[in-house]
């Protein structure tokens, strides 16, 4: 790799990392600046964007047969205003640790910051404690979601596998993540990633159109409360993406920029899921509900086919942005992390695969697992403890008085910032946790008790003779 300098330049109260390629004029420098070195804010809106759709893209129409369309609509509105607001109050919380941190002469040239290390900063020990185990925990979950769906998807193109041995198959290829080293080198595979749900988004909506609606087709959702609010969950996890937005911030060349980003990127993501949630369930209905993944509905043809190879790409690209927090976690626990030798580092990484493998061919419930995950592990990680870590962060009127970003002027200042904070943290923990909970336990237990765990192929038709 390019040898690199590092410069530290003051702007204001904050520090900035400011990173320069060795040889810029040369041929690999060049190379190495346009596909590998990402800090700018359009890389951090690609790495937003991209990892927020994902697969989820392809359950979302199941989600509204659970719900019904209007409320599917106004969930995903709502969802999508409130984790930009969390990933907003995650930002401020980075931006206000690492300032403190540079003034005390903390140097991060070497090291990335992670959310845990932002709450023990700010907070104390018990708050990282609990950072720590929901973000680690959620992120594990979503990389084992990341590795079911390409099961599920693959299967769509060559059957004559069953879902867990594509998901043996998959697990070695993502695990092939741990050659990337930071979040500065998914410059390329973000902005390629978004290309790639954008096509998968637009062909759902228009061969959902063209198909037409299903002889008899029925939208009888909502029909049970353990539906409605699983389908809600779903959607709360949807927008619950924001658990590597301290990662991403850090990869960032000047990371105050970043406040807006996340809205920016939500804004984007629902021309993408909007239509092609509301088009699928318009032509497939209530057959939704025993099909959580839209492309198993959809007529075989080469532009589902496409669309199926570019999520399984996408897939892998999102992998690498669930498990890249956790490779810094276990590289910081067996003190690996400030390593510079790429290829020590990836072998020191491997481990963290097993167990996501693993879970993914225990519980391989494509859909009701996003909602499961949703309820317990989205709520806290990225709605709650955001919004609790911020009011108690600047609680104290010396705190508020010395904060490095202030209260935006429509909210009404720190009064209107702490009621918004305090309404995220009880909705939330009532809908979400609490209802969402209940429902996405319930179905979820019944997808065990239908299929068993260790299920060779699940929802998979029988085979034809």
């Amino acid at each position: 790799m390019a040898s690199e300098k590092v410069e530290t330049v003051i702007a204001g109260n904050y520090v900035e990392m400011e990173r320069e390629e060795g040889n810029p004029k040369s041929t690999k420098g060049k190379f190495s600046k346009f596909f590998w070195d990402g800090g700018s804010a359009c890389d951090a809106w690609f790495s937003c964007a991209s990892n927020q759709v994902a697969q989820v893209l392809l359950t979302l129409p199941y989600s509204f047969s659970q719900l019904g369309l209007l409320s599917g609509i106004l969930f995903q509105l709502f969802y999508g205003l409130m984790g930009s607001w969390t990933a907003y109050l995650i930002s401020v919380l980075y931006m206000e640790y690492r300032t403190r941190k540079e003034r005390e002469k903390v140097d991060f040239r070497n090291h990335v910051i992670q959310w845990f290390e932002v709450l023990d900063g700010l907070l104390g020990k018990h708050w990282r404690n609990v950072g720590l185990f929901f973000n680690c925990t959620f992120l594990l979950f979503g990389s084992v979601i990341q590795l079911i769906a390409c099961a599920s998807n693959i299967y769509y193109i060559n059957d004559n596998l069953d879902k867990r041995t594509w998901t043996y198959i998959f697990g070695a290829c993502c695990a092939t993540t741990v050659f990337i080293p930071s979040f500065h080198n998914y410059r390329i595979w973000s902005f390629l990633g978004l290309l790639m749900t954008s096509y998968t988004a637009w062909y759902l909506t228009i061969a959902s159109l063209l198909h037409g609606q299903i002889e008899g087709v029925k939208h009888s959702g909502p029909t049970t409360m353990v539906l409605y609010f699983t389908g809600a969950t779903n959607i709360l996890y949807t927008f619950g993406g924001h658990a590597v937005t301290v990662e991403i911030m850090h990869a960032m060349w000047k990371p105050q920029k970043f406040k807006l980003i996340y809205l920016i990127a939500t804004l984007y993501v629902l021309t993408l899921t909007l239509p092609s949630a509301s088009a699928v369930y318009w032509a497939f209905g209530d057959l939704l509900l025993t099909h959580s993944n839209a492309l198993s509905l959809l007529p075989r043809s080469g532009y589902r086919d496409a669309a199926v190879v570019l999520m399984l790409i996408h897939q892998f690209i999102t992998f690498g942005f669930a498990c890249t927090p956790l490779y810094f976690v276990w590289e910081k626990f067996i003190r690996v992390h400030y390593t510079k030798s790429v290829l020590k580092r990836a072998l020191a990484r491997l481990p963290v695969v097993v167990p996501i493998w693993f879970l993914a061919i225990v519980f391989p419930f494509f859909g009701p697992i996003n909602s499961t995950v949703g309820s317990l592990l989205v709520s806290f990680t990225v709605y709650i403890i955001p919004s609790l870590a911020h009011m108690v962060t600047f609680s104290s009127a010396s705190a508020r008085e010395n904060a490095v970003d202030r209260p935006p002027r429509f909210l009404g200042g720190w009064v209107g910032l702490y009621c918004v904070n305090f309404f995220v943290v009880v909705w939330v923990f009532v809908v979400g946790f609490g209802f969402g909970g209940w429902a996405s336990m319930l179905n979820f237990i019944r997808q065990i008790d239908s299929f068993g765990l260790f299920t060779k192929c699940y929802q998979c038709p029988p085979h034809k003779a």
